[in-house]
């Protein structure tokens, strides 16, 4: 039987031994992860053979090979949080109550007033992260005259009461009389602020919104790497009669790689991500006996028999073929 191949894998990949990935815990054999959007994927098989070689024009007259390797590379259309993780070995922290994210934010908007005692009250989208910390600041905001900034930044209150929710949206002040969040150089005036703000389109304002749910953080440390799996790869091997049967690739000790690339760009094809994992030998879980860098199963389907009608019905038998 001769086949062909033309037809893109779907992989799992399931835990060698209890592993914790971000906040979640995998026991021994359980899937891990799934690829079911993947563009390519393909096994390669290498060796190294080094030669006796002697006489007349050093001709080669024995090779030996060793040193045998296989990889399984694959390149997906599209990454999870948890595929990034692995292929990082990085961490995955989910925001909480107890541990929050800040999310950047920045916003222009021609939504402010100056009210008469010189107070600047702009309203956000979002509520802006405003703690009392006078050694840092969390937000800035610039004027704007023609979409271009005219002062150095302000900086805006600060503290339990900084933001005010009125109508959906958050108001935060910048205030002539709050010394601490004011322009670094020195205070302005009520006369100064209003006249500023009197002349500007728009302002931008620079800020971090809080996150204690709906959120996630990759974190990519010095010290940690892609982790070892078990791989099953399915796909569909097709005969010489135009039959497809169920085939199935099998690295029992794959170690990813924890090399990655993030490509971004405004033209041309999206960008994919790159998985590349390096075969050890191992038992596969249902042979013991011997270890093995990697397996390959075919299994026959009825197009792939050369079955024939026995009797008026067919035989029972047969129908496990016409399984798949």
């Amino acid at each position: 039987m001769k086949f062909g191949v033309r037809e893109i894998c779907d992989v799992v990949l399931k835990a060698k031994a209890a592993t914790k990935i971000g906040n979640r815990v995998f026991y021994k054999n359980e899937p891990v992860i799934y690829f079911d959007s993947l563009k390519t994927s393909s096994m390669e098989g290498a060796a190294t053979t080094v030669y006796a070689q002697g006489g007349r024009g050093n001709s080669r007259l024995i090779a030996w090979e060793g040193e045998r390797t296989v990889t399984f590379s694959m390149e997906d259309a599209l990454i999870s949080p948890e595929g990034f993780m692995i292929l990082s070995g990085a961490g995955l922290i989910d925001a909480s109550a107890s541990k929050p994210l800040y999310q950047h934010a920045a916003e222009t908007t021609d939504d402010f007033s100056v009210g008469a005692n010189g107070v600047v009250t702009i309203r956000l989208e979002k509520k802006p992260y405003l703690p009392a910390d006078g050694k840092e600041n969390f937000a800035y905001v610039m004027a704007l005259k023609d979409g271009e900034p005219i002062t150095e930044p302000f900086i805006p209150a600060h503290g339990d009461n900084a933001v005010e929710e009125v109508d959906g949206k958050f108001e935060i002040t910048i205030s002539p009389e709050h010394e601490d969040y004011v322009l670094g150089s020195g205070t302005y005036t009520a006369e100064e602020l209003a006249d500023i703000f009197g002349k500007v389109d728009a302002v931008l304002v620079d800020y971090y919104v809080e996150k204690t749910e709906g959120a996630r953080q990759i974190e990519i440390t010095a010290e940690k790497f892609g982790g070892n799996y078990y791989l099953e790869a399915s796909t569909l091997f097709r005969d010489t009669n135009g039959v497809d049967m169920p085939a199935e690739f099998i690295i029992p000790n794959c170690k990813i790689q924890s090399n990655f690339t993030f490509t971004m760009a405004s033209s041309g094809d999206p960008s994919t991500f790159n998985f590349v994992m390096d075969a050890f030998p191992d038992y596969t879980r249902f042979d013991k006996s011997h270890k093995v860098l990697a397996a390959i199963q075919m299994v026959d389907t009825a197009g792939t028999l050369d079955l024939h009608r026995t009797a008026t019905v067919h035989a029972a038998s047969d129908d496990a073929y016409f399984e798949n």
